[in-house]
């Protein structure tokens, strides 16, 4: 099966080509290429590398969320739409989860996060199970920053784009993953895609949106106009 895996939810989001569990190519971008002017544009380059016709793709995977409210809509769009043209299958999968996966396999339990803005954080628990794959065991929450330092536990891995925010605030017991695993990756975005196909999932393309997990700023601000 040929995929095709957009991942726009961090500072520079990528996009990449899978057969089956196999990765072909991917490609990183910039938080300019992000937009929806030159996302597509970048896709079409990434398939006249490969040889591969639009019509061959048949499951788009994307990134739902949480992450950059812009690139969550351009890659969720992006994907609906090249879905839509095609006509083959769309799947998304939560932004934690993709992190979650890209560790090694180990025993130790894992806490990921993401940068949220406004001195928060996304970030959500995760256990490694004995198949290889990773449990949730907090899912996706906002945090304040100082209430999210405070819950660190010992022994666990911490990985994520959010650490970016955190450097030199750190407790000493802090374990952190290697910095090349903290940013989603589309080839990883492809595989548990293909799993979650695989297992009878397929999302709706015309009710699948972005999840936000937080309302906008301007959305926030409104709500207090109308109070």
């Amino acid at each position: 099966m040929k995929i095709l895996a957009i991942e726009t939810t961090d500072q520079a989001g990528s996009v990449a080509l899978l057969e089956g569990r196999r990765v072909l190519a991917e490609v990183r971008l910039t938080a300019q290429q992000r937009s929806a002017q030159s996302l597509a544009p970048a896709i079409r380059d990434l398939l006249e590398a490969s040889a591969w016709q639009p019509a061959e793709i048949r499951l788009v995977a994307v990134a739902i969320g949480p992450g950059s409210f812009t690139g969550l809509r351009v890659g969720v769009t992006t994907a609906k739409t090249f879905a839509y043209a095609v006509g083959c299958d769309v799947v998304a999968v939560p932004t934690l989860e993709i992190v979650a996966a890209q560790m090694p396999e180990g025993p130790r339990q894992l806490l990921t996060v993401f940068d949220a803005g406004r001195q928060q954080v996304f970030s959500a628990r995760f256990l490694p199970t004995p198949d290889g794959s990773m449990e949730c065991l907090e899912p996706t929450a906002l945090v304040d920053d100082a209430g999210w330092l405070a819950g660190l536990q010992v022994g666990e891995m911490i990985s994520g784009p959010g650490l970016r925010k955190f450097a030199g605030h750190l407790p000493d017991f802090a374990k952190l993953a290697a910095a090349e695993l903290w940013a989603p990756r589309a080839a990883t975005v492809g595989l548990l895609a293909l799993s979650r196909y695989e297992a009878g999932q397929r999302d709706d393309l015309w009710s699948l949106v972005p999840i936000y997990h937080r309302a906008s700023a301007a959305e926030e601000k409104l709500a207090r106009l109308k109070r």
